[in-house]
Order: C-alpha cells, then sequence, then structure tokens
C-alpha cells in the first residue's frame, strides 16, 4: 500500500497556496504533499486510533457496501458514512459505486501516512 504524504499548514497559507498554483507562480515539487490539514488537531481527528483501524478493516475485507462495512466494525452505516465521506474529503478514502450504482464501496487510499510540518 502507497505512503500518502500529508502536509500540515494554517488555512491561509493552504489558500495563498492554492491561488499561487493556479496562477501558475508556483508548481509543487514531487514528494510535496497533496494532502493538506489546518493544524495537527484536525489529522489527530481524522487519523485517530478508530479511524485507522477501520481502513484496516476496509482494506483487508474490502467490504462491497457500507452496510457489510457497518455489520464488520459494529457501527452504524450513518456513522460510517459522515467519517468515510471526511476521509474521502482528504483523499485517504474514495467511494466507489458498486451494484449498479445503488451501493458505495469504500477503497482505502493508503494505510500508511508520512506528516510534514514547520516548526
Amino acid at each position: 500500500m502507497k505512503t500518502i504524504a500529508i502536509g500540515i499548514m494554517p488555512q491561509a497559507e493552504m489558500r495563498a497556496r492554492a491561488l499561487k498554483i493556479a496562477k501558475g507562480q508556483y508548481k509543487p515539487k514531487p514528494g510535496e504533499p497533496k494532502i493538506w490539514f489546518p493544524s495537527m488537531r484536525s489529522v489527530a481527528e481524522v487519523l485517530s486510533d478508530e479511524n485507522r483501524a477501520l481502513l484496516h478493516i476496509i482494506r483487508e475485507s474490502q467490504p462491497g457496501s457500507l452496510g457489510e462495512l457497518a455489520q464488520l466494525t459494529g457501527r452504524q452505516v450513518s456513522n460510517l458514512s459522515r467519517t468515510l465521506k471526511t476521509m474521502c474529503n482528504y483523499g485517504l478514502v474514495e467511494l466507489k459505486r458498486a451494484d449498479g450504482g445503488k451501493q458505495l464501496k469504500p477503497v482505502v487510499k493508503a494505510t500508511e501516512f508520512k506528516i510534514l510540518t514547520a516548526a
């Protein structure tokens, strides 16, 4: 499984960086994080022990739907849905349409993370 680089940068700096990239004034270097969090606290919330265990379960069992994942984890589908949508927003998980487009199948993009932050 591939390792994803995660960066931590204040929201205002992330916005300024994104604008520079959009204007062609800055080109991200290879190896720079593609996923950014505004604080270490937000990283800790998204990559909590419980959520990392969830990523492991998804990767190992490859459930075909959120309902199947709920059975595997003992969590409610609505709770899983919220958690997975947050992880999707950060690019950690992908929710693919399965079963003719009726079901959402969670797919983990990475289970190893390299966190980069400036002091």
